[in-house]
């Protein structure tokens, strides 16, 4: 893609940018009051530069808890390499779909419930890297042994999963 701001300048992009405020801005219209049945927000983490990483929860609310406690798990993630916006992209469609009242919606939200973080790396996003961190690392080669210290997001992916599994 080819863009031009208002100073005439020349900007060459992959795919059309998706900002932090653009994903802010899409997890607060989504978890909407008229969507409360269907999603929750949470906070997984902070990341170092204290940016929040939501975390959506999606599955049918209305059910009895002990439903959705032996409900299988779905977890997706996207964002990890700032520069591939297209993700967000295919991440709210997702998202879309899955809190919208198409019929194969609800059936996957009475049979499972889906964990999403549409935004791994937001501190990446913000500051304009393609594919590192705010300390320049690839957060897709920090998930071994990875530390709560340099690397919140993938330690706290890692915490959530350890306890969806238990």
């Amino acid at each position: 893609f080819l863009l031009i701001d208002d100073n005439d300048e020349v900007f060459f992009a992959h795919c059309y940018p998706y900002t932090y405020t653009d994903q802010c801005e899409f997890v607060r219209k989504v978890c909407h009051m008229h969507n409360k049945n269907k999603v929750r927000k949470t906070v997984l983490c902070k990341s170092l530069a204290g940016n929040e990483v939501d975390m959506l929860i999606v599955t049918n609310f209305l059910s009895d808890p002990v439903d959705i406690a032996v409900r299988k798990s779905v977890i997706l993630t996207s964002r990890v390499h700032p520069g591939e916006s297209n993700a967000s992209f295919m991440m709210n469609g997702v998202i879309d779909f899955l809190v919208s009242d198409d019929p194969s919606a609800d059936l996957l939200r009475n049979t499972f419930v889906f964990k999403i973080i549409p935004m791994l790396n937001p501190d990446g996003v913000i500051v304009g890297n393609y594919r590192c961190s705010l300390i320049g690392q690839d957060l897709n080669r920090q998930w071994i042994g990875s530390s709560s210290k340099f690397y919140p997001i993938n330690y706290h992916t890692k915490l959530m999963m350890k306890r969806t599994l238990e």
